[in-house]
């Protein structure tokens, strides 16, 4: 698991073309502000294991690291609680937030029944034009993934699902798995711990693809109940040696 602090390199709106929480439309038409930049490096922080679960966010601290004032800062913390990985405690200031193993079997057992819904309702087949863009993005996960870089290979990840869900068109189911999705994000850093898990999370794509292609439906339903799993089960198991079973209520 990645273990580097944040840069205190000031955040610039090159670094975040695409900021978590906004649809890719709104970001498309303009220029994202502070807050949304500080929202999407704070993520990459949690996400890489750059910030831990229960890690202190101080608000000065924040705005030393962004050069910026507390106003933005206080916005992206709010915008990251709603979006579930951080939890601001009265009289205690922010924290990441610490699932608790209960916690993320909950949400990926709703996750499986809510993913496994989008693939079966999609319909087939599914146009070339479609199953191309999903090769595409998976080409680049690929390339991140042999490269070692695990800030890319988690942003094509993101899109790779975004894309593969919307083929169900159902925007209600879409929008709730995108948010199930991000509200366990800081987990993804301990399934990224083992390299295999990122090849085989590759294989995973590639057969989803495959499985599009030949419209084979009860595969592409294997394949997403399997693919979920991974990050869950190291990220309980990691949790249980780092607080024991104390921290599973």
């Amino acid at each position: 698991m990645a273990t580097a602090r944040t840069s205190r390199k000031p955040v610039s709106r090159k670094d975040a073309p695409n900021s978590p929480g906004m649809s890719p439309a709104v970001t498309e038409a303009r220029e994202p502000s502070i807050p949304e930049l500080i929202v999407r490096k704070l993520e990459e922080d949690i996400v890489l294991g750059r910030r831990h679960p229960r890690e202190r966010l101080v608000e000065q601290d924040l705005c030393t690291d962004f050069d910026t004032h507390r106003g933005d800062v206080r916005l992206a913390l709010f915008e990251l609680e709603k979006m579930g990985i951080v939890e601001r405690i009265p009289n205690r200031g922010a924290i990441v937030r610490d699932l608790k193993p209960r916690e993320v079997r909950e949400i990926y057992d709703v996750r499986e029944e809510l993913e496994v819904m989008a693939v079966r309702i999609l319909p087939f087949p599914v146009p070339d034009a479609d199953i191309a863009r999903l090769e595409a993005i998976q080409h680049e996960h690929g390339k991140a993934v042999d490269a070692g870089d695990l800030l890319a290979v988690f942003h094509n990840n993101v899109q790779f699902h975004r894309a593969l869900f919307g083929l169900c068109g159902n925007i209600c189911l879409i929008e709730t798995i995108e948010y199930l999705a991000q509200k366990v994000s800081g987990i993804r850093s301990y399934a990224h711990a083992k390299p295999e898990a990122l090849n085989d999370a590759r294989r995973d794509h590639i057969a989803m693809i495959k499985a599009l292609r030949s419209s084979r439906r009860d595969d592409l339903v294997s394949l997403t109940r399997r693919h979920l799993k991974p990050a869950a089960l190291a990220y309980i198991s990691a949790y249980r040696q780092r607080f024991g079973d104390s921290g599973e209520a």
